[in-house]
């Protein structure tokens, strides 16, 4: 097989098992400070047990994290070396800061999981939860403005093939840096929250400990509010990003909707096939001068089509799936949870009904999916450039051999590491009741 095609795949699968760890590592501190705080502030064991035992299992991603995350970094150099020699120098210093601020957050994650009930103060301990939030977050920032730079390039000058006159500051802070950072972590904390919204539901429909009912019906409660929120501020994320698009990138635009022609009251396009012989689009769904609108709020505003791009510098039109997909799921996700909290708030029909739980189940799975695509869309959108503008993929890849067998090798990899650490982390609660947890913790309250 072509080496450019499998240095694509192994990064493309790489990448697409470290955001489950990575998207997890960023929202879980979020959703076990919450739970503290509410703990502390309602007096409410049950609330400090749910940051306990999120905390617990939240320690079994970050050690894959590390593994996959280690790995992007040993690739880059290993599959796109031209990509390296070309901006290696300018991505430095993101990448040193993505490194400090994970041991910034694992130093302080230690600290959180091995203090519990070593304070007298019952907000210290709470505290130290804000500098793991912080160093996640960051984490994201740094490694998401790595990923910006390479589809706005800035901060340098490109004198004889090579980058000069560097400002690193400059090339971080690049044109996409703030809308895309605001999207991975609002998308993190939302994905985060349905994940833990997804188990509880599971665990009020097949609960083998009946005690446990109540707290999973809190946990279920709180993650459900947070989930909406963020959900929320997703949607924000993703208007930004089209109207950043229609300024910066109108070529990933135009793809991302089967926009051919150049046009005014441009047409929103969901789900459909293509014929691109043709230009023709099929089957679809379109809302007349949505996407106009969604790139300036303005439903006269002129949309470029692709064929304004020469068409060996234009994404692949498969993004278009991506897309919808990725709507598709998030605003799921947004239903599910409105309904949710509309049902908590009116107090008319119980929010805890079988359907609704099932359907609640389900946002987990699809809020991650959700994540995944947007990453292929993302990528894929961003081609045939590696670093947009100045390098294409097909120059930047590897001429080695055996690429293929180093596939396999890293598909077994993740494979062991997938398998290994859900069967940890399935283990770890499965037979562990919530309510123990309590518990103990009340007896240590009567022990103080």
């Amino acid at each position: 097989m072509d080496a450019v095609v499998v240095s694509r795949l192994l990064t493309a699968m790489t990448l697409g098992f470290h955001i489950i760890f990575a998207t997890i590592g960023v929202g879980i501190p979020l959703m076990f400070a919450i739970a503290e705080f509410i703990g502390i502030k309602k007096n409410n064991p049950m609330y400090i047990a749910m940051a306990k035992r999120w905390s617990k299992g939240y320690t079994i991603t970050v050690a894959v994290g590390v593994v996959t995350g280690t790995i992007i970094g040993l690739q880059l150099s290993l599959l796109w070396p031209s990509f390296m020699q070309l901006g290696g120098q300018v991505i430095a210093l993101p990448l040193f800061m993505e490194t400090f601020a994970f041991f910034f957050e694992a130093i302080f994650l230690s600290i959180y999981l091995y203090t519990w009930d070593r304070f007298k103060g019952k907000w210290t301990h709470f505290l130290i939860t804000l500098p793991v939030i912080i160093g996640g977050t960051f984490s994201a920032f740094f490694i998401t403005s790595v990923n910006s730079f390479m589809n706005t390039p800035n901060g340098f000058d490109f004198i004889k093939g090579k980058l000069m006159n560097i400002d690193p500051i400059a090339a971080m802070f690049n044109a996409s840096f703030a809308v895309r950072s605001f999207h991975v972590v609002a998308t993190a904390f939302m994905t985060a929250a349905f994940i833990l919204a997804s188990i509880a539901a599971y665990r009020l429909i097949k609960n083998k400990f009946n005690d446990d009912r109540e707290y999973h019906k809190k946990a279920l409660k709180l993650t459900m509010t947070v989930g909406l929120i963020a959900s929320l501020l997703a949607m924000l994320a993703g208007d930004m990003s089209a109207k950043f698009l229609h300024q910066e990138q109108p070529e990933k635009l135009a793809a991302m909707e089967w926009h051919f022609e150049s046009e005014s009251k441009a047409d929103l396009v969901l789900f459909g096939y293509v014929d691109e012989k043709n230009q023709e689009v099929k089957g679809a769904i379109k809302i007349p001068g949505a996407l106009s609108f969604l790139s300036d709020n303005n439903f006269n505003t002129e949309v470029k089509g692709l064929n304004e791009f020469k068409k060996d510098e234009t994404p692949p039109l498969i993004i278009h799936y991506f897309f919808d997909l990725m709507v598709f799921f998030g605003v799921y996700c947004f239903i599910v949870s409105a309904i949710f909290v509309v049902l908590k708030w009116t107090k008319k029909w119980s929010q805890y009904n079988k359907p609704l739980l099932y359907l609640a189940v389900l946002t987990g799975p699809l809020a991650m999916l959700a994540i995944e695509f947007g990453w292929f869309l993302a990528e894929m959108g961003r081609q045939p450039w590696i670093l947009r503008g100045y390098l294409k993929v097909a120059d930047a890849a590897t001429n080695a051999d055996g690429l293929s067998l180093v596939f396999i090798a890293f598909a077994i990899l993740y494979l062991v590491l997938g398998i290994s650490s859900s069967y940890v982390l399935i283990r770890m609660f499965s037979h562990s009741k919530a309510t123990d947890d309590v518990n103990k913790i009340i007896e240590r309250k009567g022990e103080v």
